[in-house]
């Protein structure tokens, strides 16, 4: 079983939790989220964590100082700083003892971009290789797929249509475009085998709720969880 990355969220607004971890969870990361130092500390030392999002500002301490106490103590879980102190000699610090710092206001997009470069950099958690949408993980080095923790037996074909949408997620792709990848040599057969092999994953991947597979009629196909 692939486990999911997880991610500590520590900050003491509760909204940028909240942000942070409902984008991180919409992308597959599993997170446990903190307001204090004290909490930081006990979360992070007992274990299972691949990357710390850590607020420098907390109510009982200093961000520094809980990313100094780790290294201290050899917990070498990733740090990247998310902090609204954006002076040179703040970030200087910040990456003297940490993996990264970013400044509020943020984009999510860039945070999310930005903590997997982090777990490239540092080899940590199960992000290389490995696209994640919702409870879906495709490893691409393994060539294998789970859903929801139970592992998903894909034909060579399937495998290849599923990380091409898993690749790209949310994006809607045209059957032009997914023959073109999935089947690179050109395919003169049926018109319609990409709809057959959709049909198939969908037998396969959508046997879980909710169902990660869509159709945008008249266009393609997309791989994302259910609006709400």
């Amino acid at each position: 079983m692939n486990p999911p990355v997880r991610v500590l969220v520590v900050d003491d607004e509760p909204y940028i939790t909240d942000v942070v971890s409902s984008a991180l969870a919409f992308e597959g990361f599993a997170t446990q989220e903190a307001s204090t130092a004290v909490d930081a500390l006990a979360h992070a030392r007992a274990g299972g964590f691949d990357c710390i999002v850590l607020d420098v500002m907390l109510p009982d301490g200093d961000g520094f100082e809980v990313c100094r106490a780790l290294r201290g103590e050899e917990i070498d879980t990733p740090v990247l700083f998310l902090t609204a102190r954006d002076e040179a000699p703040d970030k200087l610090a910040g990456l003297a003892h940490g993996d990264d710092y970013v400044t509020k206001p943020f984009s999510i997009d860039e945070l999310v971009a930005r903590i997997r470069a982090v777990l490239r950099r540092t080899g940590t958690g199960a992000d290389d290789g490995r696209l994640r949408v919702g409870d879906l993980v495709v490893d691409q080095g393994a060539r294998t797929v789970w859903r929801a923790g139970t592992e998903l037996e894909l034909t060579a074909t399937e495998f290849n249509l599923l990380a091409f949408l898993a690749a790209y997620p949310r994006q809607v792709l045209s059957k032009t475009q997914i023959l073109d990848e999935v089947w690179t040599e050109g395919f003169d057969g049926e018109s319609n085998i990409v709809e057959i092999y959709i049909s198939y994953l969908r037998k396969k991947v959508d046997r879980l709720d909710p169902p990660l597979i869509h159709t945008v009629r008249g266009v393609g196909y997309t791989l994302r969880e259910p609006r709400q």
